[in-house]
């Protein structure tokens, strides 16, 4: 029986201001907050409170056939919580249908992944907590910023206890296979890994109003038929997008909820079921490995790393930006941290692509790929001296390892704490278990023994009574 796995990402872009050569060392604050506020505003009007609501609507009404995963970004969960409650609100009513499954992503939504191991585990680990508080559950499924996936990357998420991973399912790296399997990681066979089918995704995401498209207007029926004709074998269609999407690169108008909202009725009707990633991962074995040398991601035709590092521009941006990383996990500053993570954010460096790919960037307040770059090293050079005024650039490497020897180990015995106390409560839930069902059995062989005893106490008291009678 086929499944399909759908899933939509959550992120926000945050604008940067204009900012010159001059206000280097002056002006500390970087963001167009009128740019931002407009923006979140638009999309949740326009994309996320319709799609969201379209969601919970199909998840209570199909019962448990329908399921669905979602990933936010740690900075679009702080914008959210920020201009629009209303948003994180439905997102815990879509978390009670109880058909919703919450993945982790780098806080950020950046590119550390490629760049530094301890700031990725860092990130990934606040992310985690962040939706174990607000969602109450802790992602067992990792999904990477624009499904950036390698084989290293994979080793790394595996070793943070994650026991899956979305990836795209590129032809460079599939070759002859079919991405509607389920697969592992070649490092670690432990992590499994989903591979995106693009085609069925763009179909919805990028082509589903496009009155020139051969298929418009696409129908649900149509859409299921395409998965229920596909090899009787193949075990899972994994589609991927990101939710503003629906209502944003395909308006409202174009009935996309509609189609949305008939496909659980026009799967059920082939044989067709939901899945989360993690039901998927469960109930599926794996056929073979994922062997990825290079970075993939899902982002445009050659599906690799170019559209955020392609150019030298975007590299020595992102250098630059990463020289001083290690300093930035030493410090405690609450604002460095958080400019920290919208610096890293991924679409920093798109802005400085100079691909062509035959479809417009919007580039927001820049000209061209070199303002974009300008702009955004002037605020990393006031960035980075505001983070070397804490560490200097003159402290010895000795002193700078020591401390970040300091904090690993601080790290790991934390984490070694976390996972006692988990121990602990886990022992306590089962003696609390046992106690109960024992205490249990204790009032009822009392009971019996109070009952066995009156019952004898009457027939001494009944044989003394006709005694005294005598």
């Amino acid at each position: 029986m086929k499944t399909i796995c759908l899933y939509f990402e959550i992120h926000q872009i945050i604008h940067l201001k204009r900012y010159r050569f001059f206000e280097i060392g002056r002006d500390h604050y970087y963001y167009d907050d009128y740019a931002n506020e407009q923006g979140i505003n638009e999309v949740v009007e326009k994309s996320y409170v319709p799609a969201l609501n379209a969601l919970i609507d199909m998840a209570k009404t199909n019962k448990g056939a329908f399921k669905v995963a979602l990933s936010i970004s740690g900075v679009a969960l702080e914008q959210l919580e920020i201009h629009a409650p209303q948003v994180i609100e439905l997102l815990h009513q879509l978390n009670d249908t109880g058909c919703c499954e919450f993945l982790c992503e780098p806080y950020s939504h950046g590119l550390s992944s490629l760049a530094n191991e301890e700031c990725f585990r860092e990130e990934v680990e606040r992310m985690r907590t962040k939706i174990k508080e607000i969602f109450g559950k802790k992602p067992t499924v990792f999904r990477n910023s624009s499904l950036i996936y390698d084989d290293e990357i994979g080793a790394i998420v595996a070793d943070m206890g994650f026991k899956g991973m979305l990836a795209e399912g590129a032809k460079h790296v599939l070759g002859w296979k079919s991405p509607h399997y389920l697969y592992h990681c070649i490092a670690n066979p432990s992590l499994k890994v989903l591979l995106r089918d693009y085609k069925l995704s763009d179909d919805i995401s990028l082509r589903f109003s496009n009155s020139e498209w051969n298929e418009y207007p696409l129908f649900a029926d149509t859409y299921i038929g395409w998965v229920a004709d596909m090899p009787d074998q193949e075990q899972v269609i994994n589609i991927f997008m990101e939710l503003s999407a629906i209502g944003m690169s395909q308006s409202l108008s174009s009935n996309i909820l509609e189609f949305l909202k008939a496909l659980p009725a026009c799967a059920k009707a082939r044989g067709i079921t939901f899945s989360t990633p993690s039901d998927a991962i469960m109930k599926l074995k794996s056929v073979d490995h994922i062997e990825v040398h290079y970075p993939m991601s899902w982002t445009d035709e050659e599906r690799d790393i170019s559209p955020w590092l392609g150019n030298i521009l975007q590299r020595e941006a992102f250098s630059k930006l990463y020289s001083v990383s290690e300093r930035v996990l030493l410090c405690n500053d609450k604002k460095i941290k958080q400019d920290w993570d919208y610096l890293q954010a991924s679409n920093n460096f798109r802005f400085m692509t100079t691909k062509n790919t035959g479809i417009a960037i919007d580039r927001g307040i820049y000209d061209s790929a070199y303002d974009a770059f300008t702009n955004y090293m002037n605020i990393l050079g006031d960035f980075i001296r505001r983070v070397n005024s804490l560490f200097p650039v003159d402290m010895e490497n000795e002193e700078l390892n020591s401390l970040l020897t300091t904090i690993r180990n601080q790290g790991e015995e934390l984490l070694a704490l976390n996972k006692e106390v988990e121990r602990l409560q886990e022992k306590l839930r089962k003696d609390t278990e046992n106690c109960s069902n024992g205490c249990t059995e204790v009032k009822a062989e009392t009971k019996k023994s109070t009952a066995a005893k009156k019952s004898t106490t009457k027939k001494t008291i009944s044989k003394a009574e006709v005694k005294a009678d005598k």
